[in-house]
């Protein structure tokens, strides 16, 4: 093979790999940030009723068509530490009236449950 075929091969691969990173960036979706989760509320920690309780830190949850705040309060027993955010791939929007409501974590009788991410209106 010839330097100048060897060149053209490369010109050519690179303009593939281009036009196919191209198309992926064309067809991206744009997260609408309508829906966003606020940034957390800093609570003061009061002291515990008494021996056996552990915090369970204040966080938001989506709620009636908003984000809510669920204040930080005490319970009897261990709260382990909140998992690490779940990360999502976002399902293409229905309509161009839908925003993303993110995937969160919401203390749930007793443990951290996970709430998966949705499109709403």
């Amino acid at each position: 093979m010839s330097v100048t075929s060897r060149g053209a091969l490369s010109a050519l691969a690179a303009f593939a790999l281009l036009a196919g990173l191209s198309s992926g960036i064309a067809s991206a979706q744009v997260v609408v940030a309508r829906g966003a989760m606020p940034a957390p509320i800093v609570e003061v920690v009061p002291a515990a009723p008494g021996a056996g309780y552990a915090w369970v830190p204040g966080h938001h949850v989506w709620r009636g068509g908003g984000w809510f705040w669920v204040k930080g309060h005490y319970v009897r027993g261990v709260v382990p530490a909140m998992p690490a955010e779940i990360v999502e791939v976002i399902p293409l929007r229905p309509s161009p009236a839908h925003y993303w409501i993110k995937g969160h974590y919401a203390w749930d009788e007793g443990r951290w449950a996970w709430h998966r991410g949705v499109w709403v209106r």
